[in-house]
This record gives structure tokens, C-alpha cells and sequence, in this order.
């Protein structure tokens, strides 16, 4: 076929509308940019496990300095109003693959297996003609699918020596895992067929619990004291049932993994003279202290997020290493760079670690995105996106049409900084993993700019309001002040207005 312009491409198609005669065209082609001549973007997508928008200093971070991810923001778009649909690990992931709600995609929660026959963008993209490949932790119970190659860690994996499963093959390998992920992304660059656009699926374990920091990072932030959250010390006195019975606490549920009372069983002879050498001391310095009440509390909070910040300290060297690659290989230029985590995180913010609520350091998701040719460096976006929307957007920077059944928009005007008239204002959240670990009711909500209603039901009744303006820490539940009375009623039917848009009817009380 010889090369047409855009505008002659679609003179013919439009010439030839209503006839058979067109369709082969349309099919021989996996998109418009073959027959325009411009050439797809490829797409690499990374994504970390829980690691919250405040600990990059990119957000403003307090208490790390993430430079290499703090990179895409500089040369691409920082997104401040980022939510995830169900704050938990593989929902969120099966959320992104398909470009639906977790009610419709069938994860609820972890315990429930990903349908791999079902439609995802890796899927469409493969076949548009992308290479497509997934790497990392996968954590969705079944192989992956839509992907040319994947290697992933079983589970959780571990963060040593771990065992991956290649195209169906296990093998077990000597080293740190942010690492070794790492290494897999770079060498399938490399090998990759260079005459094809690829999407990578470049997704880390870390900094998931028990955050066991690589040999590189065991001493970072040995001599610094990291800045305790205001909330730290939260009683809950102005919150319901919900909040005073989670079990995700830095005071009542970090086990001896966690704190590092007990090493890593897999490590080799080098790691563990290594973490010995490293933790020993400071475990020795805690028992002769013999803290309790309030003290201990700081003691459990400072070993936990130095833990955690280490480990995305390797998060970001090897991120880092990648935008190297890019760099040196010529690739930044049409490459779009997307990352995020699977949802927020809590850092010691209301005496808790872990997610799940719609509270906003676990609803609240990291997202920078850079791709030079369409995005403005250094600019920030205030709307509200979702996990949702991952999917229809690197469609459609592929050329490839949204499937009607997708729940997601494209963000790609919003990249370019012509956010939609039409965009959305409110967006709609879901939990269901109780009764289940760390104790966190079944509950669904609305967030708007300014306000949060939160419905928790199954086995309570429970209403909350939080005016996010007034108080962004969500202290005070104002649900039954009078003050806040025509707040409600506004609310109210914009959560039924997108419970129905969603297709959601899960609310079955016991």
C-alpha cells in the first residue's frame, strides 16, 4: 500500500463508508499509524507494590529522596489526583489489565483467581502488532496472557534469591529481586525484534511487607531519625467501627519478620553475614532499652519505615538503570514512561501500615508519566484519574480503539494538558476483602474534590464524611453534623448515580 497522508486516508475511508470494500483495508492494518506512516509509541509500564505517593520526593516527600523516579516528573507529568478502585494488591492489578471495576473483571480480592481468557490492553496491543512482555511480580493466581513473554515471581515472591516462573518454566536465582526483575526488563530490551513498538509490564515486588532491604540499602538511614506523621498517635475518637477495629497497627500487629527479630530463610552465607552485621547491633540496643507505651511505638515506627524507604531506595536505583537504557539506546524519545503502585500505602499516618481503606494515603496512587513528544515536562494535573483509566490510555497511543465494555477513559488529552470538558468530577471506590487479614470492613464510597463519603456495610451500617479541605487527614467524621446536612444529600445520589454507571449492586449485608 502506498503512503497516504492522514487526510487522504480518511477521504478514502470516508469515499468508501457503508461498503464491504473498505474493511479490508481497515483489517489489514493494526492501526492507523501504518497506513499515516507515524510510528507507534512504545510503552513501559512500571509498577511497584504499596509504595505511597508521599514517600517520593517528587509528591514532597518528608522523609526520602527518590531522584531517578523524581526524573519523570521533571521530564514528564506529575499526577496529584491519582486513585485506585479497590485499594489492595491484586485487584488493583487485575483493575489495569482490563479496564474494569473488580465486580466486573471477577478479582474482588486476593483470594479469588484472574480469568486470563478475558480481555485486557496487553491483549490488544499483541494484537496490533506490539511485542508485549511481563516481568515481575504478577500475583494474580493464574499465567499471564496477552504477553509474548512473561517471567514473574510466584505469589508474592520473595525479595532473595527468589524462584521465577519463565514461560512456565521455574527457575531459581542468587541475588536481590529489584535486581534481578531488573536485569530480566533490561535483557528483553535488548533482545527484543527492534523493528516493532513493545509494551513492558515492569512490576516490582518491593516495597511490599516485610520489607527486606537489599544488601546495597540494610544501613541506610542508620543515622538519621526519620519525621514521625502527625497521625501517628491517632485514637480514632471522631472516626466509627471500622477504624478502631482494623488490625493493621505498628503498635498491636508487626510480627518479628517485620521489625527484623527474624532474618530472611533463603538467604546465602554473604546476605546473611551481611543482614547479621546489620541488624544485630540494633536489635541488641533494643533490648537493653526495654521501651514501652508511646516509645515503643516510635522505636516499631522507626524500624519499619527505614525498612521501607530502603527498599524503595533500590526501587529507584534500578529505575534509574532502565531510563540509562533508554537514554543510551535511544529509546526516551518514543517511549512512553508510566509509573505507579498497585495503590497507596499507610507510612505510620494513623498508627497503621498496609491499605484497603478509602482513606487518602491508601486510596491515593503515584502517577508519572513521561513521553516527550505529547507530554509538557514538569507539568502537574490536578483531575481525578483512576487505575481505571492505565488501559485505554496506552490504546490509545497505540492507535487501537477502546472496547465499548471498558470502564476507563483515555487520559491522553489530559496528558497533553486539554483535559475534557466532560471529565469526571467524583470517583467511585469499592472494598470487599472482610472478613479477611488486618480487619478492614467492606465498605464503598464517592470522593469528589473536596469531600469523601464512605458507606461501610456487611457487617455494620455505617456512614462517614470528610471535608478533605478543612481537614485532609480525615480525623473527624462530619457525616451527622447538621453543618454538613446538604453535603449528604448531594452525595447520596452521586454515589447511586455511579454505582449504577458502574454496574454495582455487591453490598449484601450479613
Amino acid at each position: 500500500m502506498t503512503k497516504q497522508t492522514r487526510r487522504e486516508f480518511l477521504k478514502t475511508v470516508g469515499f468508501m463508508a457503508g461498503s464491504a470494500a473498505a474493511l479490508p483495508i481497515l483489517q489489514s492494518c493494526a492501526s492507523m499509524s501504518q497506513i499515516t506512516g507515524r510510528k507507534q509509541p512504545s510503552i513501559i509500564f512500571i509498577m511497584t507494590d504499596d509504595h505511597a505517593s508521599h514517600a517520593l520526593s517528587c509528591y514532597g516527600s518528608k522523609i526520602n529522596r527518590t531522584p531517578n523516579l523524581d526524573r519523570l516528573a521533571k521530564e514528564g507529568m506529575r499526577f496529584d489526583n491519582c486513585f485506585c478502585t479497590n485499594s489492595i494488591c491484586a485487584p488493583s492489578r487485575a483493575v489495569i489489565l482490563t479496564g474494569k471495576y473488580s465486580h466486573i473483571n471477577g478479582v474482588t480480592d486476593n483470594r479469588l483467581k484472574f480469568d486470563g481468557s478475558q480481555q485486557t490492553f496487553p491483549k490488544l496491543l499483541q494484537k496490533a502488532g506490539y511485542q508485549t512482555a511481563m516481568i515481575g511480580k504478577w500475583h494474580l493466581k493464574t499465567d499471564p496472557t496477552g504477553f509474548d513473554y512473561w517471567n514473574v515471581l510466584p505469589g508474592q515472591g520473595t525479595y532473595y534469591n527468589p524462584v521465577m516462573i519463565e514461560m512456565g518454566q521455574r527457575k531459581k536465582y542468587t541475588g536481590y529481586t529489584t535486581d534481578i526483575i531488573t536485569d530480566h526488563c533490561l535483557r528483553w530490551l535488548k533482545e527484543r525484534k527492534d523493528d516493532k513498538p513493545f509494551c513492558l509490564m515492569y512490576q516490582h515486588k518491593a516495597p511490599h511487607r516485610a520489607w527486606e532491604p537489599g544488601p546495597e540499602h540494610l544501613t541506610m538511614y542508620d543515622d538519621v531519625t526519620i519525621p514521625e506523621p502527625e497521625t501517628l498517635f491517632d485514637d480514632y475518637s471522631n472516626r466509627g467501627r471500622a477504624a478502631k477495629e482494623q488490625d493493621m497497627s505498628i503498635e498491636k500487629t508487626m510480627n518479628d519478620r517485620d521489625l527484623k527479630f527474624v532474618a530472611p530463610k533463603n538467604l546465602t552465607a554473604e546476605q546473611k553475614r551481611l543482614w547479621d552485621a546489620a541488624y544485630e547491633p540494633k536489635n541488641e540496643a533494643f533490648r537493653r532499652a526495654n521501651l514501652q507505651g508511646r516509645d515503643l511505638i516510635r522505636w516499631k515506627y522507626q524500624r519499619y519505615i527505614k525498612d521501607y524507604l530502603r527498599c524503595i531506595a533500590s526501587v529507584d536505583d534500578n529505575v534509574g538503570r532502565l531510563l540509562d537504557y533508554l537514554d543510551e539506546s535511544g529509546l526516551a524519545e518514543n517511549t512512553i514512561v508510566a509509573y505507579t503502585a498497585d495503590q497507596g500505602f499507610y507510612l505510620g499516618d494513623h498508627g497503621w501500615f498496609d491499605k484497603r481503606f478509602m482513606y487518602e494515603e491508601s486510596l491515593r496512587m503515584p502517577l508519572l508519566v513521561r513521553y516527550p513528544k505529547e507530554v509538557k515536562a514538569g507539568s502537574i494535573n490536578n483531575d481525578i484519574v483512576l487505575n481505571l483509566d492505565f488501559g485505554p490510555t496506552f490504546l490509545d497511543f497505540a492507535g487501537v480503539p477502546r472496547p465499548d465494555d471498558m470502564q476507563g477513559r483515555s487520559m491522553r488529552n489530559v496528558l497533553r494538558g486539554k483535559t475534557p470538558r466532560d471529565w469526571r468530577t467524583s470517583m467511585y471506590y469499592h472494598y470487599y476483602e472482610y472478613p479477611a487479614v488486618h480487619s478492614v470492613k467492606r465498605h464503598y464510597g464517592v470522593r469528589t474534590k473536596r469531600y469523601k463519603l464512605i458507606h461501610f456495610y456487611f457487617d455494620i451500617d455505617e456512614w462517614e464524611l470528610y471535608d478533605l479541605k478543612k481537614d485532609p487527614n480525615e480525623m473527624k467524621n462530619v457525616y451527622n453534623d447538621p453543618a454538613y446536612a446538604d453535603v449528604v444529600k448531594k452525595l447520596k445520589p452521586e454515589l447511586k448515580r455511579l454505582r449504577k454507571e458502574y454496574k454495582d449492586t455487591t453490598d449484601t449485608p450479613v
